[in-house]
């Protein structure tokens, strides 16, 4: 059913926060997983967020990805945090590449609702590139939950993140997930932070709990075409 997978990040490590166990499991199965990180920030302002970092996060998003065995990852150069103000349609063009030059089939997108406009602009414009017109390649769209974005979220019903597919985790799984973010030491906090590695456990049982697994991911299934 699978076989080209992209997983898709405003940032680098959103990745991992949202789908690491998930992109474990399908490379685990002999499926492809490409990460397209959208954004560079110290194109919107390199005074705020100055280039050394940027590679330093890069280089972090590397490490993780060949923990985990991505096939391989693209970094966009998109100025965050500044997506909504810049044209949508040409992050669509780029994604749209990306997606027909790998025939891509299944995207992960970070949902729609999230605090953080960035995350909003990439939901946009990547599901525009995922559009079901011309000699098309993508039949699965799904959204997944970022701790620190998706739960800081105005309580509205049009941005509530409400799950509708599962995807339980192996202990491998979630074991190296959390190794994979322990690559982002630049991005990781100490709990109660919702960027920590406890969170990301409690998380996981939470959801696992919600179908009687011991672990899970979650996600919202926007369209799957068979």
């Amino acid at each position: 059913m699978f076989k080209n997978i992209l997983v898709v990040a405003p940032h680098a490590d959103d990745e991992i926060l949202g789908c690491g166990a998930t992109i474990y499991k399908m490379i685990q199965e002999g499926h492809n997983v490409y990460v397209l990180i959208m954004t560079n920030a110290s194109k919107s302002d390199p005074n705020i967020f100055p280039e050394k970092g940027i590679q330093r996060v890069r280089t972090e998003a590397l490490e993780a990805h060949r923990l985990l065995g991505v096939k391989q990852t693209f970094f966009f150069d998109f100025p965050a945090p500044a997506l909504d103000q810049y044209p949508g349609y040409i992050m669509s063009r780029e994604v749209s590449k990306c997606i027909s030059e790998n025939q891509i089939d299944t995207v992960f997108i970070p949902h729609r609702g999230d605090i953080h406009k960035d995350h909003r602009m990439v939901f946009d414009s990547v599901l525009v590139a995922c559009r079901p017109v011309g000699d098309y390649t993508v039949k699965r769209v799904y959204t997944y939950e970022t701790l620190s974005e998706t739960e800081w979220a105005a309580p509205y019903a049009d941005d509530a993140f409400i799950p509708t597919v599962f995807i339980p985790c192996s202990q491998d799984g979630m074991k190296m997930k959390l190794r994979a973010m322990e690559c982002y030491q630049s991005q990781l906090r100490r709990f109660p932070s919702s960027r920590s590695l406890e969170a990301l456990e409690a998380l996981a049982k939470y959801r696992g709990a919600t179908i009687s697994v011991e672990r899970a991911e979650a996600f919202m299934l926007i369209r799957s075409i068979f």
